[in-house]
């Protein structure tokens, strides 16, 4: 079983950047592939960035790629998204979520088991 709390949403201005942790517990953090994504207002849910188990291997939607970098700390059980170079239209409820022991990472929100409470992150023009 794991738990993961986002922290580090807020309002910003285009243009500016913001920095997302996600706090996991449970023994095996480690193992698992992690990953962000985005839900804005009346849309689905949309991938943004996942990282496979060992940290070794990344990817990124095109609609964030080169302004996000997704990092993580196994040691302190925790995940970062670093994003820059904020845009009106990635105003969201960002979600970390954690998927497959020693899994690649996945784009599709199917590969994950377990999710946060979500932060929100409102970028104004």
């Amino acid at each position: 079983q794991v738990q993961l709390v986002e922290s580090g949403g807020g309002l910003v201005q285009a243009g500016g950047s913001l920095r997302l942790s996600c706090a996991a517990s449970g023994r095996s953090f480690y193992t698992y592939a992690v990953g962000w994504f985005r839900q804005a207002p009346g849309k689905e849910r949309e991938f943004v960035a996942t990282m496979n188990w060992s940290g070794g291997n990344t990817y990124y939607a095109d609609s964030v790629k080169g302004r996000f970098t997704i990092s993580r700390d196994n040691a302190k059980k925790m995940v970062y998204l670093q994003m820059n170079s904020l845009k009106p239209e990635d105003t969201a409820v960002y979600y970390c979520a954690v998927g497959s022991p020693f899994g690649p990472g996945d784009t599709g929100a199917a590969g994950y088991s377990y999710w946060g409470q979500g932060t929100q992150v409102t970028v104004s023009s």
